[in-house]
């Protein structure tokens, strides 16, 4: 597990999209979900805009992002898909906790790639034959994937679609193996599924558990004042707005 733990650490600093910036310019470093790919980056400039704080982001899957935070990556705030990692990052002490916060909750739909051409109006027509790719993202460590691996099994078809299914390392590949054409239908988070490519019908929430998604700011950063003032920006007047635009339920303030 230890040379796990190294191996993981060292290909986040090899593959990290940041470096430390010459000039003491201010400089945020963000891990956060996939889903909030369109959203966060459209709020972390107009932030930029306001404060002069530069937000620079890595985006993966909520699960991946976890390991590499348990394992020392070096970020100031964990934007997560699930209030489940922040949880755990809770009762392991690497967090502030009196910064964590419901940011909003997500939704999934099910999509279809318009290269393909098939009509999916309901999950049952996944079953169609023609429809012999199903993308979803990886149940075991993408809390969209789990979200529509339980719509799958309220409807009474997980076991049925087993064979199809293809999964995506997070939430973004998943919509672009549909939009590519590579699965002809998928189930994807409702704030990325607005692309040219994709026709997308949303689902019925009560067929899983809430998407909420959780922020909080990691201890060890030396940036606790930017970061707080960045969750506060994302929970106020001009994030939820973005949020809200994105398709995000965002929590009364």
């Amino acid at each position: 597990m230890k040379r796990f733990g190294l191996i993981l650490l060292l290909s986040f600093f090899i593959l990290s999209p940041f470096q430390a910036l010459e000039g003491g310019e201010r400089v945020l470093t963000v891990a956060a979900a996939s889903d909030l790919t369109f959203a966060l980056r459209e709020i972390g400039k107009e932030f930029e805009k306001n404060t002069g704080i530069k937000v620079i982001f890595s985006f993966g899957s909520t699960g991946r992002l976890y390991q590499q935070i348990e394992h020392g990556a070096p970020f100031d705030l964990f934007f997560s898909a699930s209030r489940a990692y922040v949880d755990r990052l809770e009762r392991k002490g690497l967090i502030l906790k009196d910064t964590r916060r419901v940011y909003a909750v997500g939704r999934i739909v099910l999509a279809a790639s318009r290269k393909r051409g098939i009509r999916i109006e309901g999950l049952k027509d996944l079953l169609r034959p023609e429809v012999r790719r199903v993308a979803i993202a990886n149940p075991s460590h993408a809390p969209y994937g789990m979200a529509a691996k339980e719509a799958l099994i309220s409807a009474g078809l997980w076991g049925r679609l087993k064979e199809k299914l293809v999964y995506g390392e997070n939430i973004r590949q998943t919509l672009q193996f549909i939009e590519t054409g590579n699965a002809e239908a998928g189930i994807v988070a409702l704030s990325i599924a607005d692309v040219p490519d994709v026709v997308y019908t949303p689902i019925d929430p009560s067929l899983h558990n809430p998407i909420e998604q959780v922020v909080a700011v990691l201890k060890g950063t030396d940036r606790v004042r930017e970061a707080r003032a960045f969750i506060d920006f994302v929970t106020g007047p001009s994030g939820r707005a973005v949020m809200e635009r994105y398709g995000f339920t965002v929590p009364s303030s």
